[in-house]
Parts: C-alpha cells; sequence; structure tokens
C-alpha cells in the first residue's frame, strides 16, 4: 500500500495514510478514460435540436399548378424542401445522446483516474476540512496555503455545507461529494484534495 502525508489546513503534517492499491495503485487506462468521458460529455447534451418539415411549416396546400400541359416539372405545394421557406428534409430532431458504458468500465476508469493524480503527485490529502464560515475568501485563502492556487476538486461529505457553499463562487475550484466523483472533473483539474473520510468512502466505493 501507497503511503502519502496527511496535512491540515495550514499545510502542516499530521501523520500518514495508507491507500489501497486496488484503487489508487493500479494502471493508468488512458483508453478508459476516453470511452467515459465521452460517454458523460454525450449525456450532458441536451438534444434539443430541431427543425420543421413540410408538414409543419406555414403555407397553403394548394398544388402551385396543374399537373400536365405546362410543360414545367411537376409539383405540388410550395412548402417542399427545394422551395425557399419550405420544410427541411431529413433534419435533426429531439433525442437523447445518453448511454451509460458498462460497470466495470466505469469503476475503472475512475480508479485509473485516482492513481493518475497520485503518480503526478496531483493528490493530496487533508485530515479534515472544515471552515469557521461560508467565505469564498477564505476557501481561496486555504486553497492558496495549501499549494493549489490553479484549479481542484475537493472531495468531502455532502454535508459540509460551510466548504459546499464557499466552493461554488470559485470558477476554477469544484466541491464535489465522494458519491458525485466523476472521471471527467478529476482528469479536468489540475489538483485532487480529499479528506481522510472521502478517502474511505471512494475505496469502499471502488470495491
Amino acid at each position: 500500500m501507497a503511503k502519502v502525508t496527511v496535512y491540515n489546513l495550514d499545510r502542516e503534517s499530521v501523520g500518514e495514510l495508507e491507500l489501497s492499491d486496488d484503487v489508487f495503485g493500479g494502471e493508468v487506462n488512458e483508453a478508459l478514460f476516453y470511452e467515459i468521458v465521452k460517454a458523460q460529455l454525450a449525456s450532458r447534451r441536451a438534444g434539443t435540436h430541431k427543425v420543421k418539415n413540410r408538414a409543419e411549416v406555414r403555407g397553403t396546400t394548394a398544388k402551385m399548378y396543374r399537373q400536365k400541359g405546362t410543360g414545367r416539372a411537376r409539383h405540388g405545394d410550395q412548402k417542399a424542401p427545394q422551395f425557399r421557406g419550405g420544410g427541411k428534409a431529413f433534419g435533426p430532431k429531439p433525442r437523447d445522446y445518453a448511454y451509460k458504458p458498462p460497470r466495470k468500465m466505469r469503476k475503472g476508469a475512475l480508479k485509473s483516474a485516482l492513481a493518475l493524480k497520485l503518480q503526478e503527485g496531483r493528490l493530496l490529502i487533508v485530515d479534515r476540512f472544515d471552515l469557521p464560515e461560508v467565505k469564498t475568501k477564505g476557501l481561496a485563502r486555504v486553497l492558496g496555503t495549501l499549494d493549489v492556487p490553479k484549479s481542484s476538486v475537493i472531495v468531502d461529505a455532502a454535508d459540509n455545507q460551510n466548504l459546499r457553499l464557499s466552493a461554488r463562487n470559485l470558477e476554477t475550484h469544484q466541491f464535489l461529494p465522494p458519491e458525485g466523483v466523476n472521471v471527467y472533473d478529476v482528469l479536468r483539474h489540475e489538483h485532487l484534495i480529499l479528506t481522510k473520510g472521502a478517502v474511505a468512502a471512494l475505496e469502499a466505493r471502488c470495491k
């Protein structure tokens, strides 16, 4: 098991923690990253695109001119797709782009993302993340002290309201509960900050 240093919010060492090799010590599989992130982004698509076909556009349904004897092409009404203002043929319709990769793939990709952060030295474990009040400036100051000023995902219990509310106005930092940790958010932020409780929850989730 890998041993990592546990810090307090002043970045002072307060002990060590052994991380599960099964969760944090595996090989990094970049192919899984591609598949899972693609699925996550597809699930976020609104899918509300829509065009009107010839039955839905406004206009007369009268035949443009008689069928025979004019020497011109045969036409019905002016709502046909070839005319300006007519309906669109085979245009996009509302649809759901979401799909769910197998559970084994999702779990493997999350383990790979956690292992990648550990290997890159971008995983920080803190004892507790207790803030005295809801204050975005206070949280930004703490993150500067922890040496993660650019971007991070901070993971702690969902009932840590002071942390959750303080982080919501930070553009490059994000708060997530352990059950909400996902591959896309872990990879797109520079650092991953976990409390000891979050480590235990993630290890239980990835068993």
